[in-house]
């Protein structure tokens, strides 16, 4: 299974250094509109999205988790007002390692 990103370009080349790719979106429509491509396709498993862009199609994601078989997480972004992230830390949780 594959793991992609969805979000601001630092929170997704901040994945791409470890390896996992992503599509810069700089609307949260557009962001929508990849995120359910990237659920159509069966080889993906997982799909990043960060807060800031999730925040405002919540209802939207909310109703594709309901349809599609792939995990779709809001993670915050770089620069949230959430405390300093660990991504690595946060993923391994999420992935259950």
């Amino acid at each position: 299974m594959k793991i992609f990103t969805v979000g601001s370009k630092s929170f997704v080349t901040s994945f791409q250094l470890a390896g996992v790719p992503g599509v810069i979106s700089d609307s949260p429509q557009k962001a929508f509109d990849e995120i359910k491509q990237l659920t159509n396709d069966s080889d993906v498993g997982l799909v990043l999205v960060s807060d800031d862009i999730a925040e405002p199609i919540n209802d939207q994601l909310t109703q594709l988790r309901a349809e599609k078989s792939t995990l779709v997480f809001a993670l915050p972004a770089a620069g949230s007002e959430k405390s300093e992230v660990d991504y690595r830390v946060m993923l391994k949780k999420i992935l259950g390692v």
